[in-house]
């Protein structure tokens, strides 16, 4: 019998985010956006020393999401873990 391999972590849902400051510069903002949508979420204000560490690479982007956008990180994840369920299931038919 063949086995059949399916790469469930190759399925992802779309998470941009941006980090951007006013027009003068003082106050700091990020932004995303979840699954293409073309709204994206509410900004929000963050830290100039949280913007530069971000711009750097030296946060993740979940960690980042997580820690500024957690609601809808929590319902990122619950949709992976739906399909990864119903992945699952298919195989197991």
């Amino acid at each position: 019998m063949a086995e059949l391999e399916i790469d469930i972590q190759s399925f992802d849902i779309p998470r941009i985010v941006s980090v951007y400051p006013d027009r003068a510069g003082v106050r700091w903002w990020t932004k995303a956006w979840f699954n293409n949508r073309e709204e994206g979420e509410a900004s929000v204000e963050i830290e100039r020393e949280q913007a530069i560490r971000f711009i750097h690479d030296d946060i993740e982007k979940d960690a980042w999401l997580d820690e500024f956008f957690p609601k809808q990180m929590e319902v990122y994840r619950h949709a992976i873990e739906q399909t990864k369920e119903q992945l699952l299931k298919q195989i197991n038919i």
